[in-house]
């Protein structure tokens, strides 16, 4: 596991910025390059499990372990999720269990400074480092 990072300046509100990263219509177009027709089953309280899925309906069991609005919000991931079926042991899923997702927002002269951590696996490392937050900030400031 590689854990990346992104600090990125959005001519945005953050609480702006944050409504595109949460929102239920937003959520699914900035998270498009890495899966199509992508959604999140959440309520994004603390301690809410979390499915992360795309067009299908496969993907990540998630828990939101840290969330402060606006400024705020951890992701820990804990499982896959595959036609209906919940897997916390595969091999598959131990190759990248436990893996963190962070979003931190802070205000700068009028816009916003997003940073994000998150780990990853060394094969999917470059592609996230070219795609990510691009889509956010495009849908930010529009």
């Amino acid at each position: 596991m590689v854990r990346i990072y992104f600090k990125i300046e959005i001519d945005a509100p953050k609480e702006k910025v944050c409504n595109v990263l949460l929102g239920e219509t937003t959520y699914p177009q900035w998270t498009a390059p890495f899966a199509e027709g992508s959604r999140a089953i959440t309520d994004w309280q603390v301690g809410s499990k979390t499915l992360f899925v795309n067009a299908d309906g496969d993907g990540m069991i998630s828990k939101i372990a840290e969330h402060i609005p606006n400024e705020y919000i951890s992701i820990h991931h804990l499982g896959m999720y595959m036609k209906g079926v919940e897997d916390y042991e595969s091999e598959e899923v131990k190759k990248w269990v436990g893996a963190v997702e962070s979003y931190k927002l802070s205000a700068r002269d009028g816009k916003s400074l997003l940073s994000i951590e998150t780990d990853t696996t060394e094969e999917h490392q470059g592609y996230f480092e070219e795609t990510w937050p691009k889509k956010v900030k495009e849908l930010a400031e529009a």
